[in-house]
């Protein structure tokens, strides 16, 4: 187990397991349905997702739509064309398009062509390759 994995509290657990696991490609690694909870993986990436009001919540305040305001996960895997190509078949716009970007290191730098959706709840997801 990686030792952060982000756990996203959602208003709809099973339109959010849809939306990860259908349309983005991520697989169940296991799950427990009678607390709204979810375990979930796409290449070496990791997330948890649990149900607002089911099981234990860890809400500090006030939860208002988009949920996640100032935070994007990246999520590095090894190719962003299949993901697009099935948010584009489910009908779903990137809320940023697709670029190539490169970035200053401690040492070096790094290029990748990456990408933003919106989960169903407004988290943001920032997908990324490495070129």
């Amino acid at each position: 187990m990686p030792a952060l994995v982000p756990e996203l509290s959602v208003s709809d657990i099973a339109a959010s397991r849809r939306f990860y696991c259908d349309v983005l490609g991520f697989a169940v690694r296991y799950e427990r349905p009678e607390e709204g909870f979810a375990y979930l993986a796409l290449d070496q990436a990791e997330l948890m997702l649990d149900q607002i009001g089911e099981g234990r919540d860890w809400i500090t305040g006030p939860l208002v739509p988009p949920l996640g305001r100032g935070v994007n996960f990246q999520i590095e895997i090894d190719a962003i064309d299949p993901i697009c190509a099935r948010l584009k078949a489910a009908g779903i716009a990137p809320f940023q398009p697709v670029e190539t970007r490169t970035y200053r290191t401690a040492t070096d730098q790094v290029t990748q062509r990456q990408f933003c959706v919106q989960d169903p709840d407004g988290y943001l997801l920032r997908f990324c390759e490495r070129v």
